[in-house]
């Protein structure tokens, strides 16, 4: 690899994690009704940075580099329409850069690691507002705060780039209708809005964890990016929740299994077949301290249920010493935080499965009030096709072929096959 491929890979790098700190930060200078600006400046920033370090080489702090070329550009858009109505320089925060005597150092106090931090914290709030539906608040956290291209939206959530530029576009018009201004909500309301946002944050993480749309099972750019997003709320004094930590304990232990769920060729290998050495004992340690730190007060969220579930995976020194019992439980407590939840109740049939086999698993299925619901689930036929694959071939085949049909996942339709390879 060349040194001009080197510099292109490192600021795409840097894209992915710095762009939606300088996103966050000029919206807050030039507020979020002029975002798409904010993007502009970033976009430009990078550019900038591509052609000076190929002539100039790499510097010391590429980050640092970034942040103070934002900044002077900044500076260079707030000088060219400071006397224009294009800016509302009353409010509070902006009113000294009016002046050219303040400008500079007032800039400068934006561009503080902590008050950006604080920043995309209220960036994120502003992006999880209650008023944008949940496909729009994904695209726009995976635009503005990861540094996502709207092509790349498009093919991780399967839709059409033009429906994703819309929802961006319809997102923004609303920032400008409401006046939007990226803040923390009201101590009222912090916790329901912080729960939305982790579940924002969340989505994305299970895409990425669990590829549906994409001929990538494990998307490990929406993992970075969600657990990263993750930790700054559990880093803030304002978000840092039980709830959230349990949050972030899950992801850890989730991601800590990821390179042993896809064997070179691309195939699925399930527990049974997972290398356990290759699991990341240090991101199994961070999810237990989490989990630790998620077990205060009273709060118990699916979160906090789902963490250790994985938990349990993750200590388990093989699949014959897992704690079936103890999962099933932990299934039990999901299913009364969440009752109406057909795919709770079909995952926990998998572990009734594991435990009381076959013929107990069928009564609860059949005696189900979710059985409709199931009938449009892949994993639904996937479970009858192994329930019957020692009893009756012909029919856990027909079972794994009606499951195929039901997935948009390419390593999903593989590993169905594989099964019926394996029984055929």
């Amino acid at each position: 690899m060349n040194v001009s491929d080197n510099i292109d890979k490192l600021t795409d790098n840097l894209f992915r994690h710095e762009s939606g700190k300088m996103v966050a930060v000029l919206t807050k200078i030039f507020g979020a009704e002029h975002l798409d600006l904010a993007e502009d400046v970033v976009q430009d920033t990078f550019i900038s940075a591509i052609g000076n370090w190929k002539l100039k080489g790499i510097p010391e702090n590429p980050s640092g580099w970034l942040f103070r070329s934002a900044r002077n550009k900044a500076i260079d858009v707030i000088r060219r329409n400071r006397f224009t109505q294009q800016f509302d320089f009353n409010d509070p925060e902006r009113e000294l850069l009016k002046s050219e005597y303040t400008l500079s150092t007032v800039m400068d106090s934006f561009w503080q690691e902590e008050a950006i931090k604080d920043d995309l914290l209220k960036m994120m709030f502003a992006c999880c507002h209650p008023g944008i539906n949940m496909e729009s608040q994904i695209a726009l956290v995976l635009k503005t705060l990861c540094g996502f291209s709207t092509a790349e939206i498009a093919r991780a959530f399967l839709a059409s780039e033009e429906t994703v530029t819309k929802r961006l576009y319809r997102t923004r018009e609303f920032f400008r209708a409401q006046k939007m201004k990226p803040a923390f909500p009201p101590v009222s309301q912090l916790k329901d809005r912080t729960g939305a946002v982790l579940k924002t944050i969340y989505l994305i993480f299970n895409e990425g964890y669990n590829s549906t749309h994409t001929d990538e099972f494990i998307r490990k750019d929406l993992i970075d990016q969600s657990m990263y997003l993750c930790r700054l709320l559990c880093e803030n004094s304002h978000t840092a929740s039980p709830e959230v930590m349990a949050a972030l304990a899950l992801m850890c232990l989730h991601a800590a299994r990821i390179d042993s769920r896809i064997s070179e060729e691309g195939d699925i290998l399930l527990l049974a077949e997972q290398d356990r050495t290759k699991w990341d004992k240090e991101l199994i340690m961070m999810g237990n301290h989490y989990l630790n730190l998620s077990a205060t007060g009273n709060e118990l969220s699916s979160y906090h249920v789902e963490a250790g579930i994985a938990y349990e995976h993750c200590t388990a020194v093989s699949l014959q010493h897992t704690n079936w019992e103890r999962i099933l439980q932990y299934y039990d407590w999901l299913v009364m935080l969440h009752p109406d939840s057909p795919v709770v109740m079909l995952n926990r049939m998998t572990v009734v499965f594991k435990i009381k086999g076959a013929e107990k698993t069928l009564e609860e299925i059949q005696s189900s009030l979710f059985l409709p619901e199931w009938e449009k689930h892949y994993l639904y036929y996937s479970l009858l096709g192994e329930i019957h694959a020692g009893t009756d071939k012909t029919k856990a085949i027909s079972f794994f072929e009606k499951s195929k049909t039901l997935t948009k996942s390419s390593a999903e339709k593989r590993l169905l096959q594989k099964k019926i390879n394996a029984i055929a």
